[in-house]
Formats: C-alpha cells, sequence, structure tokens
C-alpha cells in the first residue's frame, strides 16, 4: 500500500450513530456515556519514523505482525526464540497489517488497553493482549515480558493508536456484525459451499498453500484453516461468531464488509464447517472466562452458567443460551 508521510484511510459508513453502553454501579444503571466514533484516521507512515529506538522498533513490529513465522515461528534457526507454535503469521487473521476494517482492525487497538479481560477476569495490558494471540491463534507460548520482540509488537500498536483515545469508538474493529440465524449453524452445508468458494486457495484439507517446503520459516502463501499447523481451540477465531463474520465481511480473498460475495447463510454455515474440523487442542480452558456469566455465547467449551450443551454453544442456535444468561445474570443482580 503506498504510503505519505501520513496514512489516510477513509471509509464512510452511513447511518450510524453513536455506539452507546451502561456502566453498572452499586446495582443501579448509570446514564449511557456516549463513546466518540472515528470514522477516518491519520496513521503515520512507520517507514518514516525516525531512527531512534521507538523507529526501530515500530519497524520491526510491523515485520513480526506481517511475518511471524519467519522471526519467532517454529523452524526459526535459533529455538530459543521459537515462541510461535505454528507457521502462521499474525496478518493472516489482522489483514492488511492490522489496517482493513472490520478484518480484526488493529487501529485504535492500543488505546483500549489496560482493560478489565473477561477470560482472565483481570485488568489486562497491551502486552497481556499480545500473549494471549501467541498462546492461542499462534499455538505457542508468552513472548518474555523483557523480550524486543514483545517490546516491538507493542510499539507498532502504539504507532497504530496515533491520535485515537481511550473512549473513541474506531469504526471498522471486530470483524462485524450479521444477524445470529434463527437454527443451527449446518456444517454439512457449509463443506459444500467451501468446496465451491475456499478450497481453491485454501485446499480441500485445510491446509492451506506452503511457501517453500514445511521445514522453512517461510509461512504459508494462503494459511491453513485445520489440523497440526493451525489456530488452536482456544482462539477467538475458533469461536463462530467471529469467523463467520470475518468469513462475510473479508472472504474469499479481496472481499470487503461493504461488498460481500457470500450471504449470510452461507458464511454462518462454511464457519461450522471450519470450526469442526480438528486442530490443536489448548490446555486449561476450563479456567477461562471464570465469571461464566460474562463468557461468550458461542465459546466452544464449557464450563457455563447456563445449562445448554456445548455444541449449541459451538453452532447455536444462540438466542435461547442468550435469554438464559440474561435471566440469570438479572437474578444475580437482584440478589445482590
Amino acid at each position: 500500500m503506498a504510503m505519505s508521510q501520513f496514512q489516510r484511510i477513509t471509509t464512510l459508513l452511513g447511518g450510524l450513530a453513536v455506539v452507546l453502553f451502561a456502566i453498572a454501579a452499586s446495582g443501579q444503571t448509570a446514564p449511557p456515556r456516549p463513546r466518540t466514533p472515528v470514522v477516518t484516521w491519520n496513521i503515520p507512515n512507520v517507514d518514516e519514523l525516525p531512527d531512534n529506538e521507538e523507529g526501530r522498533l515500530a519497524r520491526y513490529g510491523r515485520s513480526l505482525l506481517i511475518a511471524t513465522y519467519a522471526h519467532i515461528g517454529p523452524n526459526v534457526s535459533d529455538p530459543a526464540i521459537r515462541y510461535a507454535g505454528n507457521n502462521l503469521a499474525c496478518a493472516n487473521c489482522h489483514l492488511d497489517g492490522g489496517l482493513k476494517k472490520f478484518g480484526l482492525l488493529l487501529v485504535g487497538a492500543y488505546a483500549d488497553y489496560p482493560a478489565y479481560s473477561s477470560r482472565t477476569g483481570e485488568v489486562a495490558t497491551i502486552e497481556d493482549r499480545i500473549n494471549n494471540c501467541m498462546m492461542r491463534s499462534m499455538n505457542g507460548r508468552a513472548l518474555p515480558k523483557d523480550s524486543r520482540q514483545l517490546a516491538a509488537l507493542s510499539t507498532f500498536l502504539k504507532v497504530l493508536s496515533t491520535g485515537i483515545n481511550k473512549d473513541a469508538d474506531v469504526i471498522g474493529h471486530g470483524a462485524g456484525s450479521m444477524p445470529l440465524l434463527t437454527r443451527a449453524a449446518d456444517p454439512d452445508r457449509g463443506r459444500h459451499v467451501y468446496v465451491q468458494h475456499c478450497a481453491e486457495c485454501h485446499g480441500e484439507n485445510g491446509g492451506g498453500i506452503r511457501e517453500g517446503n514445511a521445514s522453512d520459516a517461510l509461512g504459508y502463501l494462503v494459511p491453513p484453516l485445520w489440523g497440526a499447523d493451525s489456530f488452536n481451540d482456544g482462539a477467538g477465531m475458533y469461536r463462530l461468531i467471529t469467523i463467520a463474520n470475518f468469513v462475510h465481511s473479508n472472504m474469499p480473498n479481496g472481499v470487503n464488509w461493504a461488498d460481500p460475495l457470500l450471504s449470510e447463510t452461507d458464511a454462518w454455515d462454511v464457519a461450522a464447517y471450519v470450526v469442526s474440523q480438528s486442530r490443536p487442542p489448548k490446555a486449561d480452558l476450563a479456567a477461562d472466562f471464570p465469571d461464566r456469566l460474562k463468557k461468550p455465547v458461542d465459546t466452544p467449551y464449557g464450563p457455563y452458567a447456563d445449562h445448554f450443551s456445548e455444541a449449541q454453544h459451538k453452532y447455536g442456535p444462540f438466542q435461547p443460551i442468550l435469554a438464559e444468561d440474561r435471566q440469570l445474570a438479572s437474578e444475580q443482580q437482584t440478589a445482590k
């Protein structure tokens, strides 16, 4: 992507209103506090940052994000820095190097931290968030807190948040927000969608297309969607709502949220097919989301606050689960 001194990324969304949220305190609901919507932003050109420590760290962080496999992947020459457990790149999920709207955009992400993490039940730093991805999406181990790699990724994310305040609502975060299906997503139907629209690039076996051979630290031309070299079952992309919206907004490669190729139904079902396939397991998943009522409805592993099965949490329909969880939360609040 061509860049001048500042890279201007502009996309206008029609009819968007300010997002409101409520803060619960002492059993009362405070008046909604508006967040400032950010539709356009200016990002410094990383290549034109000064040749000082911060500039060098930002450029290294960008390289780590785009070519993770080449710096800290399982096939790099130095075993001590094989932090990633697969040959993916962070940019396989954070599209266009984290700059694509509804492609798991990273613009403004740094400004959101520190923040409470429902996954851990504690306040998380941006470094904690990076390491969560390392241990889940990258199926690896945490970067040491004093490592240059962690500092570089954090610095790059800081650059991507230039001029964005903590209370900003950056339009384009996440993967999209399709209406929920009123039925369970269907992996069998999704297999046909996959063969028609996805297999040409990702392969019939979901293994992707390697750059070089399996022993090279060159990553993939097209990433695997399942199997031993993919993200593990604790990754956010293993949750149906996330991956279905990601597929609808971005796939096949080159599609964007404003002009999707797949229907919403096809996106839900092909996502169900992908998450139905085998992948590496993550240990200690039962410890995630200690407050079960804050557990995302599509988390495909228990335990849960509600009585619904792992299968329904994995594939839906989600409306009955959400209704019961709202009831449980109301009862819990009343009991306080």
